[in-house]
């Protein structure tokens, strides 16, 4: 049943032959030789064909393949499109909400879920191919250990095959692979199946004009949308968002013509929905997905389409959106449907717009998908998370600004994210060119849009760490060489190590560099630096002196009347002046003076060195004005015959080496070197590659030894804690508990359940205390105080804080990362549904989205579940198994519903 061209659907997910690609034949030739291979290619290229090869060669073989994704719902599609290919009898399915023949010849599962398999030992005898979807995750914080783990624990005999956008270091992936597993090839095709024009989208309030424009053209950047945007109005965001700010300073540094334009003569903004979607459809760029960074705005945008009567499709499609939804959301009842707002939900369906993001229930955003796959929707307002895996390729992507909350800050799209959005542009064997639209933005310039445009760097970075739960794993399996070794083995080490040899390179440059300036600097005449270290110290003097004398300086002006004579040096005049005015500026006290020329000067207390001292006093005219030359004549002259102070006036004039009894810098004899100039350059140049030196030798140290101090830092605290025996190299109690909790925050839970936390709670309460290290509160927005149905389970909670503070400390004192502190916003909510309560109670007495609560709760189940296999109090393990029982229903276990659909859904890889 090996595929064969003629075999091959099309990657658009047509039926018929299509010839191969070459990247594709390369893939199957090492496929067929017993070579790992990892594919690297743009979205929509037919990456899945090259899986379903290596699928199609170990049915023929008689040995089982897994298929393994980042999410369960891209987990769900492809566990569909395997069962259309091959029958539902041999496929089957393993999520946290789902189990289906999991013993068939093809498995579609998370990539969490087969790392578990392997810390638990499951037999993999009959296992001869893996395929890791999405392998380019390995650099997500969380979740890319996780691949890592699987490549580096799968028996020997199991060979990979591993989809990847394209990235700029593929190579480096491939070479890790090939030392740790074998022979692995690196196939790179880094031309998209359609063509892709970026565009650059702008509202001229100005002119009432919308200017759709290409981002290149002959091969530069567009000179029009240059001159466009620089003639831009830009003005600082008074309040604005400080990431933002952020961003128009860093653009106005990197564009030297920004200079010139930072208040230009066009009122320029970005256009809005309702006006960038008419302009496509003129344009015929619609189908379209509209990305927006916010659920809100996504879900205001395909409003506005609505309230704005904008029609995108008619009645015959309208009727078969209604079967889409009678279908997928026929397990909503009433109240849900109303909780959820289905018939606005619909209502936008049939104007054929749509919002898609986490928010949303996932019944409903696979409603959205299906509708669009099908070609009923026009237009589909999405967060980010719509370009990961799922399959919706379209005529147009808009990108509305290309920077995006991330919870800490705003932050710009990397040119793998811009790769990753624009991938969605363009429907194969439909469109000719895909257009990729990019909205103006007044914090982000032209030039910084065609440099993102036309970048390819998407350099990957291993997030690789261990973590408690493998440690605790490495120790039950391994001896402690094999334990070491294997971490070792990780990509991040192998990064780290290549990292080291080229840093002792760079190292090896800098040192010959450092040798030449140290003896450009030298000088015949004497001592360069001893002559830079007393200028060094005269301007460490004269900066103290500034410094300390700042508000003596401000005082001392202040006190100055007019007629008083002060000494003055500055680089204009010295002598002594009459101060004839002073003003309090913001900035101090500004003196208006007049020297015996009779010239009038503005000085400040930049001007002075040192506090200024009264040397005499004058007379000035009655009515004195300073713009009158009479009076300033007069002032002049009883200041030439003034008696003055030559003791004070002298005392201004000390230098800092008379103060300190030595010679200042100037009078060493290397002073009258006549290269002395290139030579202090020099010598500085020295001095900051010296500096540069450390800090890469630094850099060295922590790369040679930073994953084993991260190892051993983990068993000492396990050790501490007495979760596990380093000496003896075993594991106690706590350890082996730690072994079946994989969780974000699996020391704490372990922790919990040895302090006896959750015994004696029922289903409710269980839930309730456990989901408070499932849920965290994103919004900026305080959350509610909790509520917690009795004073014993406040209690419980407080402790749970406690050991959590406890345990944080014990993770700085050592230098690891500090798990994510418990929040207990979701308590009363879990309590509520697992005794119980309706959904539509629930959603609409909380400030919280459909889709957030069905998220949350599967993630509350999936920890439930896991207690309920490794808690030692029979009670424990009865109420886990409860509480996750009585949580599996409603919208939530409607969510991991799989349903088996005739669309074909092509290759979105």
């Amino acid at each position: 049943m090996t595929t064969s061209p003629t075999d091959l659907a099309g990657a658009d997910g047509s039926s018929g032959a299509v010839t191969p690609d070459r990247f594709q034949l390369d893939a199957f030739a090492a496929i067929d030789d017993g070579r790992h291979v990892v594919v690297a290619a743009p979205t929509g290229s037919g990456k899945t064909l090259v899986a379903e090869h290596g699928i199609d060669r170990m049915l023929d073989s008689g040995r089982r393949s897994f298929y393994t994704t980042p999410v369960k719902a891209l987990s769900n599609q492809k566990y569909r499109d395997l069962c259309r290919i091959h029958g539902s009898a041999r496929v089957g399915l393993l999520t946290g909400d789902n189990s289906i023949n999991a013993d068939a010849d093809v498995v579609v599962m998370t990539t969490e879920v087969l790392r578990n398999m392997l810390y638990t030992g499951r037999p993999l005898d009959d296992l001869g191919l893996v395929v890791l979807d999405e392998v380019h995750f390995l650099q997500d914080t969380y979740r890319g250990p996780v691949w890592e783990e699987v490549i580096v624990h799968l028996p020997d005999s199991v060979q990979l095959v591993c989809l990847s956008a394209t990235v700029s270091n593929v190579r480096d992936l491939t070479d890790w692979m090939t030392d740790i597993r074998g022979t692995t090839d690196a196939v790179v095709e880094s031309t998209r199946p359609v063509p892709l024009e970026s565009r650059y989208f702008v509202a001229d309030r100005t002119e009432h004009r919308l200017h759709l424009m290409p981002v290149f053209v002959g091969g530069g950047p567009n000179r029009k949308a240059i001159s466009l945007d620089e003639s831009a109005i830009r003005r600082p965001r008074a309040g604005g968002r400080g990431g933002d700010r952020g961003d128009h300073r860093r653009s106005r540094r990197g564009n030297p013509r920004s200079s010139k334009s930072t208040t230009g003569t066009r009122r320029l903004a970005p256009p809005g929905g309702v006006e960038t979607v008419e302009r496509l459809d003129d344009e015929g760029l619609l189908p379209s997905i509209y990305f927006i960074f916010s659920r809100a705005q996504c879900d205001e945008a395909a409003q506005a389409i609505v309230d704005a009567g904008i029609h995108l499709i008619g009645p015959a499609e309208a009727t078969e959106i209604d079967r889409l939804v009678a279908e997928r959301l026929h397990e909503l009842d009433d109240d849900d449907r109303e909780a959820l707002e289905v018939d606005r939900f619909v209502r936008r369906l049939h104007h054929g717009v749509a919002a898609h993001h986490a928010g949303m229930v996932p019944a409903m955003k696979e409603t959205v998908e299906a509708c669009f796959a099908a070609g009923l929707l026009r237009v589909v307002f999405a967060t980010e998370t719509l370009a990961v895996g799922i399959n919706m390729p379209a005529r147009s992507v808009v990108i509305e600004k290309l920077t995006k909350y991330t919870g800490d800050g705003h932050e710009r799209l990397t040119p793998g994210e811009y790769t990753q959005l624009t991938g969605r542009a363009g429907r194969r064997g439909i469109d000719e060119v895909g257009d990729a639209v990019v909205l103006w933005s007044p914090w982000v310039r032209f030039d910084e849009v065609a440099q993102l445009a036309s970048s390819s760097s998407f350099h990957l970075r291993s997030a690789f760490r261990p973590t408690y739960n493998m440690v605790a794993n490495l120790v039950r399996r391994h001896g402690r060489d094999d334990a070491e070794r294997l971490v070792s083995l990780s990509f991040a080490q192998f990064q780290a190590d290549r990292d080291v040899v080229r840093l002792e390179a760079r190292l090896d440059r800098l040192r010959g560099e450092r040798k030449t300036k140290r003896h450009e600097a030298r000088s015949p005449y004497g001592d360069i630096d001893e002559y830079r270290s007393i200028r060094s110290e005269e301007r460490r003097e004269r900066d103290r002196n500034r410094q300390a004398s700042a508000g003596e300086m401000r005082g001392a002006l202040a006190r100055l009347k007019p007629g008083t004579v002060i000494g003055l040096r500055t680089r204009h005049h010295r002598g002594p002046v009459v101060v004839v005015a002073t003003a309090h500026r913001r900035s101090g006290v500004h003196l208006t003076v007049v020297n015996k020329s009779g010239d009038t000067m503005r000085v400040t207390g930049d001007d002075f060195d040192e506090p200024p001292v009264a040397i005499g006093r004058v007379d000035l005219p009655r009515n004195f004005g300073p713009h009158r030359n009479d009076h300033r004549t007069q002032v002049a002259k009883r200041l030439r015959s003034a008696r003055l102070d030559r003791q004070s006036s002298d005392q201004n004039r000390d230098t800092g080496a008379s103060r300190r009894g030595h010679r200042s810098a100037d009078e060493l004899d290397v002073a009258r070197d006549p290269d002395l100039r290139s030579r202090l350059d020099a010598a500085s140049r020295a001095d900051r590659l010296d500096r540069e030196i450390a800090d890469i030798g630094r850099r060295v140290a922590s790369k040679q030894g930073s994953l084993r101090r991260q190892f051993d830092a983990v068993l000492d605290l396990l050790d501490d804690l007495g979760h596990l025996d380093v000496e003896a190299w075993s594991l106690n109690e706590g350890g082996r508990l730690l072994t079946g909790v994989f969780h974000e925050c699996d020391l704490l839970v372990v922790e919990a359940l040895q302090d006896g936390l959750l015994d004696g709670l029922g289903p409710a309460d269980l839930a309730a205390i456990v989901s408070c290290v499932v849920y965290e509160h994103r919004s900026p927005e305080p959350p509610a105080p909790p509520w917690f149905s009795s004073k014993d389970v406040r209690r419980r909670w407080t402790r749970l804080e406690a050991i959590s503070e406890d345990l944080r400390a014990r993770e700085r004192s050592v230098e690891l990362t500090e798990h994510r502190a418990p929040d207990p916003t979701f308590a009363a909510i879990a309590h509520a549904w697992v005794a119980g309560e309706g959904f539509s109670e629930i959603v609409e007495s909380e400030d919280l989205t459909g889709g957030d609560f069905v998220r949350t709760m599967r993630q509350l189940i999936d920890l439930l579940r896991q207690l309920s296999g490794v808690a030692d109090d029979p009670g424990v393990r009865t109420a886990a198994a409860e509480a996750a029982q009585s949580a599996f229903r409603g919208v939530v276990a409607d969510s991991g519903t799989v349903g088996i659909t005739d669309e074909p859904s092509g290759d979105d890889s």
